[in-house]
C-alpha cells in the first residue's frame, strides 16, 4: 500500500493498494490552502483506509509541474513522512495522473493535459494512451504557454483543478510491479523560476 500526495493544482491525498485499487482519497481544488490542508487530509485518508502508517510500502508525491509555493509543500510532506516511517518516496509527473485516471475510466485516443500555472500561464502535456504495462505515454511536455496560446489539441483536452492523488499512487504501485521504477527524477517541475531567489552577491557591512 502506498499513501500518494499531489499539491501541484489543489490538494489531493490518498491511500492505495495494487491489487485493491484506491483505497481512500480526500482533497480540494482550493489552490492556495495547501499547507493548512495536507496535514489532516494525510490523518483523514489514513482513517478512512484503516490503515496505520507502518503499514504502508512507501510514499508517492506529484512533481508538478505546478508553481513554486504550493508544489514544495506536497512534495515536502511527502518526503518527511516517508523519512518518518522509514520508506521510500516515489515521485511521479502530476500530469500523468490526471492522464491515467482518465484513460482508466475508459478514454481513448490523444488527450492533453492543461492546469493553470497561474500568471495567465498553463502547463500542457499530451498523451497518446497507455503502454503495454499500463502506464501513460507522454509524447510531449510538461511545458508552459500563455493562457491564450496553449496549442490546438490532436484530440480531447482535460483541464484539471485538482490532480487524483488516487491515480498517482496506482502509477506508482503499476510502475513497481513492471520494475519501471523511478518513473521520474526527483526534483520538483516548476517550469518558471520562484519569485524570490537568493541575491547575486553579499555586500560586504563594515565599521
Amino acid at each position: 500500500m502506498l499513501l500518494a500526495i499531489d499539491t501541484s493544482t489543489g490538494t489531493s491525498v490518498a491511500v492505495v493498494d495494487r491489487d485493491g485499487g484506491v483505497l481512500a482519497e480526500v482533497g480540494t481544488d482550493d489552490p492556495m490552502r495547501h499547507a493548512e490542508v495536507v496535514g489532516d487530509f494525510i490523518r483523514d485518508a489514513l482513517a478512512a483506509a484503516g490503515v496505520l502508517p507502518r503499514e504502508l510500502s512507501g510514499v508517492a508525491g506529484g512533481m508538478g509541474p505546478g508553481p513554486f509555493t504550493g508544489l514544495r509543500v506536497g512534495i515536502a510532506a511527502a518526503h518527511a513522512f516517508a523519512l518518518g516511517i522509514g520508506r521510500p518516496f516515489v515521485p511521479v509527473v502530476s500530469h500523468d495522473a490526471v492522464a491515467f485516471a482518465w484513460y482508466r475510466d475508459g478514454g481513448s485516443g490523444p488527450l492533453q493535459v492543461v492546469t493553470d500555472a497561474r500568471r495567465r500561464e498553463s502547463a500542457v502535456s499530451d498523451y497518446d494512451g497507455l503502454d503495454d504495462d499500463g502506464l501513460p505515454v507522454r509524447g510531449a511536455g510538461p511545458a508552459l504557454f500563455p493562457r491564450d496560446e496553449v496549442p490546438a489539441p490532436r484530440g480531447i483536452r482535460l483541464e484539471a483543478s485538482v490532480v487524483p492523488a488516487g491515480a498517482l499512487g496506482l502509477i506508482a504501485e503499476t510502475a513497481y510491479a513492471a520494475g519501471r521504477l523511478p518513473l521520474t527524477a526527483d526534483e520538483p517541475l516548476y517550469l518558471r523560476a520562484p519569485d524570490v531567489t537568493p541575491s547575486a552577491g553579499i555586500k560586504r557591512v563594515t565599521r
